[in-house]
């Protein structure tokens, strides 16, 4: 669409709405599908990864926490 607009060739405002429409509704959909990947990300990720891993991942991240400013 941004090509036809360059162009000079934009639809009519009627199909241009349209496309609008769709590109909202595409949006939202998109929204709600990461969404569900994050909140079973976390999950998953923790599941698929060994104790030692885990381990030193949280190490990692406390001693960045309580690292010295």
């Amino acid at each position: 669409m941004l090509q036809q607009v360059a162009e000079g060739t934009r639809p009519p405002f009627n199909e241009a709405s349209a496309v609008l429409d769709n590109m909202a509704l595409r949006r939202k959909v998109m929204q709600e599908m990461g969404r569900l990947g994050g909140l079973k990300g976390g999950k998953a990720r923790a599941a698929s990864l060994s104790k030692e891993k885990r381990k030193a991942i949280a190490r990692k991240a406390a001693l960045s926490r309580w690292k010295s400013p």
